[in-house]
This record gives C-alpha cells, sequence and structure tokens, in this order.
C-alpha cells in the first residue's frame, strides 16, 4: 500500500466515479481501477461495490475513508513540515555569547529580525566565556557563539569565525575624575599609573585580550586591581571609585550615576566581535549567519 493509492482510493469514494475520478486524477480510467482493485487486495477487504451503473462504497469501505483522509493529511503536513526544516523555518539553534555582546545593538537588532521572520525556530541562548563557547561548538552542543578578541580566535577544524562588529574601546570612570573632564581624548601613556577594574580572566578572556593588546600598544601593562564577573558589576566598581575600566563604546549606554566615559586616542582602541560557527550547518543556522553578515 503507497500514498498513491490512498489518494485514488479517496478520491473515487468522493465521486463514486470511476471516469470523473480518473479525469481528476489526470490519469486514464483502466490503471485507476488496477490501483484501487491492488488496494483492496492487500487490505483482504472489499472497499467499494461496483455495477455496470454505479459505485458504492461499502461498510469497510467507509470505515477506512476516514483513516486513509486522516493518513493523507498526516502525510501532507509531513511534507510541508519538511519542506520548513530544508528553509530554516522551523528547528532550534543553541547560541552562546560573553557578557557585553547583549549591548551591542547590531547582535541584539539581528536576532529580533530573525525571531520576527522566524517565528518557529527557537532560539536557545545562553551566556559563556570565549573557550567554553569554543569547546561546546567542537562538540555541537551549540549552533554559534559571538566572542570577542584582537584577532580571530584559534579554532577546531570545522568551525569558522567571520568578522562581525569592531566597537571604540572608552575608558570609564567616575565623573570627578580629572581625565573626565573635558572631551579631548584620553593619551594611552596618561593611563599607565591608573587602578584599573577588568573581566574575570575566564569570563572575559577575549575582551581582556583586546584590552591588553591596546595597553601593549602604550608600552605598558595594566594595574589591575579587581576583576568583576559582568558588565554592570564592573561600572558599578567604577562607580564606587575603586578604578578605571575599559569598555566597548555599546556598553556606554549603561548610564550609571557617577560614571564617565572618554574616547582613547590610539588606533588600536578597537574591541572585535566575531560570528563563531560550523562550516556546514542546518538551514535555520544558515539563515541566522547569513541575516547576521549582510
Amino acid at each position: 500500500m503507497d500514498l498513491r493509492q490512498l489518494r485514488y482510493f479517496v478520491r473515487v469514494a468522493e465521486e463514486l466515479h470511476f471516469g470523473r475520478a480518473a479525469a481528476q486524477l489526470g490519469i486514464s480510467q483502466p490503471p485507476l481501477s488496477q490501483q484501487v482493485r491492488a488496494l483492496e487486495e492487500e487490505l483482504g477487504l472489499t472497499l467499494l461495490e461496483r455495477t455496470s451503473r454505479r459505485v458504492k462504497l461499502t461498510e469497510p469501505g467507509r470505515l477506512f475513508l476516514v483513516e486513509a483522509r486522516r493518513t493523507l493529511e498526516q502525510a501532507g503536513r509531513t511534507v510541508e513540515a519538511a519542506r520548513r526544516i530544508r528553509l530554516g523555518e522551523v528547528g532550534e539553534l543553541s547560541i552562546a555569547f560573553t557578557a557585553s555582546v547583549a549591548f551591542v545593538p547590531a547582535v541584539t537588532s539581528a536576532l529580533f529580525r530573525f525571531r520576527q521572520s522566524h517565528p518557529n525556530v527557537h532560539l536557545r541562548l545562553q551566556e559563556a566565556a570565549r573557550e567554553t563557547q569554543i569547546a561546546d561548538l567542537a562538540e555541537r552542543k551549540l549552533d554559534l557563539g559571538f566572542v570577542r578578541g584582537p584577532d580571530a580566535p584559534h579554532l577546531p577544524a570545522g568551525l569558522v569565525a567571520t568578522p562581525f562588529v569592531e566597537e571604540d574601546l572608552l575608558v570609564a570612570m567616575r565623573s570627578d575624575h580629572e581625565f573626565a573632564r573635558g572631551d579631548a581624548k584620553i593619551q594611552l601613556a596618561a593611563l599607565a599609573a591608573e587602578p584599573f577594574i577588568f573581566y574575570d580572566r575566564m569570563l572575559g578572556s577575549g575582551f581582556n585580550e583586546n584590552v591588553f593588546a591596546l595597553f601593549r600598544s602604550g608600552g605598558f601593562e595594566p594595574n589591575i586591581v579587581l576583576e568583576a564577573s559582568g558588565p554592570t558589576t564592573l561600572l558599578g566598581l567604577v562607580a564606587a571609585g575603586f578604578g578605571m575600566t575599559v569598555v566597548a563604546r555599546s556598553l556606554s549606554t549603561l548610564h550609571l550615576d557617577n560614571v564617565s566615559y572618554r574616547e582613547i586616542d590610539s588606533p588600536a582602541a578597537v574591541s572585535r566581535l566575531w560570528l563563531v560557527h560550523h562550516q556546514i550547518m542546518a538551514s535555520a543556522g544558515q539563515s541566522l549567519v547569513q541575516m547576521m553578515t549582510l
């Protein structure tokens, strides 16, 4: 028994006429009669009562018609589901990002657009350090990751890093600090003796590398006095006067009392955000990557 035989039987049962059913199906009557007869033989049931003048459903035929319609409807839904999976319209994507990425407008707007255009794709989001993301991507626990770093991260075979966004790096300080006065960019050398607060080395390794590379370009290592687990804690400690920090420009949209932001006078004062993903992905993942890299 196949779906074609079921379609043939349903059409004959609805028309109660082999000629009209054959015309609607676009075939001649003899093959139609043969297929319906083959279905009856396979089932061991007489589905249709045939005479020279009419076709009538038997009682087994009426009962089987209900199930045949259900089967065809389910088959149609299955084919449609396969089409939507192929086009990336349904499924699930696991995405990870480092703490500060949630503040990047290009990321949040792209995720919003994707959710609007793909309402049946479930996005499972989590915050994770760069090394954790790469390990989880390699084990296919993740589909995509967002990491920061001055250069593309070293990746296992099968993964690629696509440059996504570049942001200026700013210094965040208490508003009563002498460097907060005026609008001129701060010289790197002026920061050498200042106390700094940075992300925990495990949680913010990629961003920290970015900032350390900036300071080394100025010929010094930062004076780190505290580490914090996230951007809000980082800026809260700045407001409390424990030291300065360096943030991507997108984070300066967080307006805290007693915290000011200043630009740095250096071409190296740039944070790079990378989209890390598999070279071969399911359609939903491909759609998201394409949307984010347009």
